[in-house]
C-alpha cells in the first residue's frame, strides 16, 4: 500500500471497529446468517453458469457437493463425523 494512503486506510478501519463495536450482537449475528446466505446464493449462481443444462434439484446437489469439498478443505481435519 502506499504509504501516503496508510492513514487513511487506518482511519476507514477504525471506524469499521468502533462501529461494530455499537452493534447488537442479535444484529451480528443475523448479519452473519445473511452474509451466508448470499454466499450460497452466488455459489448457486456459479453452479448454474457452470451447469447450464441442470435442473433446479441438480443444481441443489452440486451445490451441496461445493460446500461440503469446503467445509472439508477448512476445517484441516479438526472436525471428524461422529
Amino acid at each position: 500500500m502506499n504509504p501516503e494512503f496508510q492513514p487513511l486506510a487506518d482511519e476507514l478501519y477504525r471506524e469499521r471497529v468502533l462501529r461494530a463495536r455499537r452493534t447488537p450482537p442479535e444484529e451480528r449475528l443475523l448479519d452473519g446468517i445473511r452474509l451466508y446466505d448470499e454466499a450460497l446464493e452466488r455459489m448457486k449462481i456459479g453452479v448454474r453458469l457452470t451447469n447450464p443444462q441442470a435442473d433446479e434439484a441438480e443444481v441443489n446437489g452440486l451445490l451441496q457437493l461445493r460446500v461440503r469439498r469446503l467445509w472439508k478443505l477448512s476445517d484441516h481435519g479438526y472436525f471428524r463425523p461422529a
